[in-house]
């Protein structure tokens, strides 16, 4: 299991166990994290606090250099939003644990040369379908629909 990956998972269980929406993510800079969060929609009432934003947010104010000389590990594919953020920040790569349960933006981010790169965990996937399925509602919502 890639520790990074675990660390994402680690933060969308975490955000589940707050009455979140379980999703996670972790900023890595030359092999050690900078950033981690989860999604906090619920928890703090926010528009925009996806797991990949909070990650950013918590990373704090870097030079563009950095942005782009680090990986971006998410539990799942991400939205237009975040993917929008990792564009904007030039991050080159992304890990994604999972697109089965939603595919986000992955060919947007390649087309404009992110490498993204779907492991398609099994805990991600079961996090994710366990969550929808007790909470539609909530996740319609957390996806605009």
């Amino acid at each position: 299991m890639d520790a990074f990956l675990q660390a994402a998972i680690d933060e969308a269980q975490q955000g589940l166990d707050e009455g979140g929406i379980p999703i996670g993510s972790v900023l890595v800079h030359q092999g050690k994290i900078i950033g981690r969060g989860h999604n906090r929609r619920v928890q703090h009432g926010s528009a925009t606090l996806h797991g990949e934003m909070d990650a950013l947010e918590n990373a704090g104010r870097q030079p563009a250099s950095v942005y782009r000389d680090s990986v971006l590990y998410t539990t799942l594919s991400p939205c237009s939003m975040c993917s929008g953020a990792i564009l904007l920040y030039g991050i080159p790569k992304v890990i994604v644990g999972e697109n089965q349960t939603f595919l986000g933006e992955e060919d947007l981010l390649r087309s404009r040369g992110v490498q993204v790169e779907v492991v398609q965990d099994a805990r991600c996937v079961e996090l994710m379908r366990t969550f929808i399925a007790r909470s539609p509602e909530l996740w319609n919502e957390d996806i605009g629909e």
